[in-house]
């Protein structure tokens, strides 16, 4: 399915899946990378031999680190893009919540739903996608999202 719409066309999504991307990998280099961006150094992230100890088996992502790759994932098939759109502005989110962390080395991928889409001023067209992000082999999603993108067109 193409997510790209004509504006006139956005009625016909509402409530409706319009994307689903493939599997990233989160692997220990990136968690390692953001945790040196952010300062966020606990050990539940950086410290294999200590996280192995904990009830998680393993090292996790910054519940953070999942939440921005939305941007990466997004370019990837998930959410809906607007015919002639010039700009694309992340606007917010509304809510957000984290369900089951991201063990190192586990892959994630994210299903996007439109839940609605308001021209907010000429040309200026706020969308909102309930957004949920799955890990491979676990029933539970790492974190659901509403988030909200602000499209202009041409």
């Amino acid at each position: 399915m193409s997510n790209v719409v004509s504006t006139d066309q956005l009625s016909d999504y509402l409530g409706k899946e319009v994307g689903l991307t493939d599997w990233f990998e989160v692997d220990q280099e990136r968690i390692n990378n953001f945790a040196e961006a952010t300062g966020d150094f606990q050990y539940i992230h950086v410290d294999e031999e200590r996280a192995a100890e904990t009830p998680f088996g393993a090292t996790i992502a910054h519940g953070f680190l999942t939440l921005s790759l939305l941007s990466k994932l997004s370019q990837k098939g998930g959410g809906l893009k607007l015919e002639n759109s010039v700009m694309g502005i992340n606007y917010g989110l509304d809510k957000v919540r984290f369900i089951n962390p991201v063990k190192a080395n586990s892959k994630i991928r994210a299903r996007f739903e439109l839940v609605s889409a308001e021209e907010k001023k000429p040309n200026h067209y706020l969308l909102k996608h309930n957004v949920t992000v799955e890990i491979e082999g676990e029933e539970k999603p790492a974190l659901i999202a509403e988030w909200l993108g602000m499209s202009v067109v041409a």
